[in-house]
């Protein structure tokens, strides 16, 4: 009897160790993310800006490039695809440039496909195009 209670014991202690690392090996895409690299912009007018996109809600996310907020519905699917619908934005006047927003905008239901490599996350479209992230809470 004792040998079985041992064997059980060990067997669910292995499986737990199992099912727990092979769920940190999960992308984690569910986090606040900010632009690094899109379109020829530098980093400095990102930075500036305070571009980032949030996908902390399921299937709901939103953005911001400075000026409007931009509100979106996302769907990760199989193979690291991801499709971008019901995009719509805020629509208040801004001084200055809003070529970022407009940009971002128009691209932004081109992206089809994710990765995550590290604390990065680029969103790639069929045609090379990319926007490339880091997460916001790495420091």
């Amino acid at each position: 009897m004792k040998v079985k209670v041992l064997l059980v014991s060990l067997f669910s202690i292995l499986f737990l160790g199992i099912s727990c690392s092979s769920q940190s090996q999960l992308p984690h895409y569910n986090r606040e993310w900010m632009l690094v690299d899109f379109q020829g912009f530098t980093k400095d007018e990102l930075m500036k800006n305070k571009a980032n996109i949030n996908l902390t809600q399921k299937e709901k996310g939103n953005a911001k490039m400075g000026c409007n907020n931009m509100f979106f519905s996302y769907k990760i699917k199989n193979n690291h695809r991801i499709e971008f619908s019901q995009i719509g934005s805020t629509m208040m006047y801004c001084d200055g440039n809003m070529k970022l927003e407009q940009d971002f905008g128009k691209l932004l239901p081109t992206m089809k496909h994710y990765e995550i490599k590290g604390h990065f996350l680029t969103l790639k479209n069929d045609s090379g195009q990319t926007m490339k992230f880091i997460a916001a809470d790495w420091d």
